[in-house]
């Protein structure tokens, strides 16, 4: 037993040995994608006939890597943008991946060969764009916000919902295979309706499942103030509610994981932790997500089958093109609606450029989850070797070809990727936090006289001195850079109008404010938001931006204090 878990350490360690080594090439080189190097140094190992010993299975994707993937990818989501863009990120997560998925079958009976359920099964497996993949790209690349946004929520959601279409349609698969019905008989209006009745279940439920977990675990965070227990409870919700739906209600855990992280990610790091909290929940999330993408990345490379994608090049030169036509007679027609309902305010969000489309429909790459659903596929599926080489096929030319051009496509589409300076304003703006946060710590310590006076001031003097001169570039910064400054106001005035608005909850449960001025409240202060989520400002410097419906009220009474400013 003990030579049995030295060997498998020896194994992971040659892995990380491996990734170390590609990191530091990657660090070297510049702006190379460090995922898609992971993965062509696999394959280099897959070619080389070396054998690492480590293989990536269908559960070990499923229920070790993805949690943490998707739970820190949904967390990191900025919930704002991420509501406002709903509609068409749920549009694209359901219509678009079914609709992509007839079209894919239809294309493949003829131009592949496949019977129409092999067909459909390998649509079903291929076409889900792959969240693994993607955020860690448009990390790497500084996308935009709102793109990042987009291609990031379809690839959560339709991740989700593409597992739960898999599983019908294997089911599907295997029934005809084994000759229990025909193709006609599985296919027809009553057992589609069956099966879309049960992908509908499925999705809804695992989203009541993760935001009942998330609410739960949020609740608790918000009695505590123990960064390393909060921590521990994170990690328990991404795991936790995933089990939960799996196994336990037998709904969508992917979903779940997702709403549980878009909940605590967001009203959780809002309101239930301190800074010192959200540092470390957050950095671990972020470290655990490197981890499990370095693994992920480079076994796939190891394990892709050489032989089988020679042996079947001629199908895949086919599949490529085929997932890309199917993916784009879906994508483009939903935007197209979508850009329409905005234009004339259906929807609270402005138009997708034609530019972000294309970056869309290229980026939505297909790795991690096919190739899990794939090597899942059991014994007696047919076309078993066929799809398992198409699978690795396309996800090989999907993350190298179509990852590695990322960021010329981004370039030549004029899409304005992370500028430098707002690089350096999250570096000044990270380290001032760090700062503030060890000035806090070295004066709590030296109130418990854990540090002497003469450590406590030399420490304090040179962190002070440090923290003015970081406050001192930031203001140089945002002054040179009026759009980062906008955006940054912006930013900071949706933050806190919300905390304003969580404050006057309060104080109407508490009995503080009555309902009618509470109501009031709550309503000017939604309409502050609705401003701000607009782009335009209700705080301007050196003038008040937005005159207070309470400054009338007070007023019109006869108090003196109000200032009698004008509106404007």
């Amino acid at each position: 037993m003990a030579n049995g878990i030295e060997a498998q350490l020896i194994d992971l360690v040659a892995v990380f040995l491996l990734a170390g080594g590609v990191g530091v090439f990657v660090a070297k080189v510049g702006r190379f994608p460090y995922t898609i190097a992971l993965l062509l140094a696999g394959l280099g190992v897959s070619v080389a006939g070396i054998d690492l010993g480590i293989e990536l299975s269908h559960d070990v994707i499923l229920f070790v890597i993805l949690p943490p993937l998707l739970f820190e990818g949904a967390a990191d989501t900025e919930m704002e943008q991420f509501r406002r863009n709903l509609p068409i990120i749920l549009t694209l997560a359901v219509v678009g991946l079914l609709g992509s998925t007839v079209v894919l079958a239809a294309l493949a009976r003829p131009i592949l060969g496949f019977p129409i359920t092999v067909a459909l099964l390998f649509a079903a497996m291929i076409l889900p764009t792959d969240p693994v993949s993607v955020l860690a790209l448009f990390d790497e690349l500084g996308a935009p916000d709102r793109l990042s946004v987009l291609v990031e929520g379809e690839s959560l959601i339709n991740d989700g919902v593409g597992v739960v279409v898999f599983i019908a349609v294997l089911d599907l698969t295997l029934t005809v295979a084994n000759g229990e019905r025909t193709a006609a008989g599985v296919l027809d209006p009553s057992s589609l309706a069956t099966v879309g009745g049960g992908i509908l279940v499925s999705a809804l439920g695992g989203a009541v499942v993760g935001l009942l977990a998330g609410y739960a675990i949020y609740r608790v965070m918000a009695t505590l103030d123990e960064h390393m227990t909060e921590t521990v409870l994170a990690l328990i919700l991404a795991y936790g509610s995933f089990l939960l739906a799996e196994h336990y209600v037998h709904v969508s855990g992917v979903i779940a994981v997702v709403a549980a992280g878009l909940l605590i990610g967001n009203r959780g790091a809002e309101e239930a932790m301190s800074p010192q909290t959200k540092i470390t929940v957050f950095n671990t999330l972020e470290t655990g997500a490197f981890i499990a993408n370095t693994f992920v990345f480079l076994t796939i490379g190891v394990q892709t089958p050489i032989g089988q994608l020679l042996r079947y090049a001629d199908l895949i030169l086919l599949a490529v093109p085929l997932v890309l036509f199917a993916r784009a007679t879906t994508l483009y027609p939903l935007v197209a609606v979508y850009n329409r309902a905005a234009t004339h305010n259906y929807v609270d969000s402005q138009p997708i450029p034609w530019t972000y489309q294309h970056v869309m429909l290229w980026g939505g790459l297909h790795a991690s989850i096919p190739i899990a659903l794939v090597i899942g596929l059991p014994p007696g599926t047919p076309f078993r070797e066929q799809l398992r080489a198409l699978v690795f096929g396309v996800a090989a030319f999907s993350l190298v070809v179509q990852g590695l051009t990322m960021s010329n496509l981004l370039d030549r589409l004029g899409v304005v990727t992370q500028s430098d300076a707002k690089r350096l304003y999250e570096l000044l703006v990270g380290r001032r936090r760090a700062v503030d946060d060890a000035l806090d710590a070295a004066e709590r310590l030296y109130r418990r006289g854990e540090i002497p006076g003469t450590v406590h001031r030399a420490f304090t003097d040179e962190y002070e001195d440090e923290r003015d001169t970081l406050s001192d570039a930031i203001e140089e910064l945002l002054a040179e850079n009026p759009e980062l400054r906008r955006e940054q106001l912006l930013i900071a005035e949706r933050r806190i109008l919300k905390r304003e608005k969580s404050a006057v909850m309060d104080a109407m449960r508490n009995g503080v404010v009555g309902d009618e001025a509470g109501e009031a409240l709550l309503d000017e202060v939604n309409l502050k938001l609705d401003t701000v989520q607009n782009g335009d400002s209700t705080v301007e410097t050196g003038e008040e931006g937005y005159r207070e419906f309470w400054r009338n009220q007070a007023a019109e009474f006869g108090l003196d204090a109000v200032d009698e400013q004008t509106e404007g």
